[in-house]
């Protein structure tokens, strides 16, 4: 949809391909599946947006390294491309269990967390790749961070790792402004907080009634 292109990069040395993205579709409104979407944004610059975000949060490892670049008088985002063995819809159509369904479920549960915290209305198993080790590895956010300050589905939250959420408690939006700011406007930033605050009440009032050791690994 977007339509990207796949490049060779090389340095004389290490070869290797990357994915260019130059999409930036901005609309009052459009529909999308059968619904009008108000404020419209399909953007390259959610990805950089993304990737920064997920570096603050510790996740940057479950994503592509991204930066922004210039290609063919056009400017766009840079993603390396990843060694995945297939994406999610193709191992759930084919029925794959992965080797570690505990590592796996976590791999998930903090995929749910980083996806409500970003209002990604695109995340579908497409848009989840799985490595040669089971590595889950999370693209294509151009339809992300919209205005809405609501949690689009609080269900998924049922789990997430201590790490993410104290790094989610300490956010400030002064971090995010700093290293957003190229990428995000301010009610995008905005917006960013304010699901911050839910998924952190969200987390804490389910450790207040099912414990510790049922919510956070």
């Amino acid at each position: 949809v977007t339509a990207p292109r796949r490049c060779t990069l090389s340095d004389g040395t290490i070869t290797h391909d990357a994915l260019f993205q130059s999409v930036d579709e901005r609309r009052s409104s459009k529909e999308v599946l059968g619904r009008i979407e108000m404020n419209f944004v399909d953007s390259y610059l959610y990805n950089l947006a993304a990737y920064e975000l997920a570096t603050m949060l510790g996740l940057e490892k479950m994503m592509p390294v991204t930066v922004e670049r210039e290609l063919l008088n056009e400017r766009g985002c840079l993603s390396w491309w990843l060694p995945a063995q297939f994406d999610e819809l193709t191992r759930l159509q084919k029925k794959i269990s992965p080797p570690d369904p505990a590592a796996w479920n976590a791999q998930m549960s903090n995929m749910a967390v980083f996806s409500q915290l970003v209002r990604d209305t695109d995340r579908n198993a497409v848009n989840v790749l799985i490595g040669p080790n089971w590595e889950l590895y999370m693209i294509d956010f151009t339809r992300a961070f919209r205005l809405d300050r609501g949690l689009d589905n609080p269900k998924v939250l049922t789990r997430c790792s201590r790490e993410l959420l104290d790094k989610l408690r300490a956010l400030t939006p002064e971090d995010v402004t700093a290293r957003t700011k190229r990428y995000l406007r301010p009610p995008e930033i905005k917006g960013v907080m304010a699901r911050r605050d839910k998924i952190v009440a969200h987390f804490e009032a389910l450790i207040a009634a099912k414990g510790e050791a049922e919510v956070l690994y």
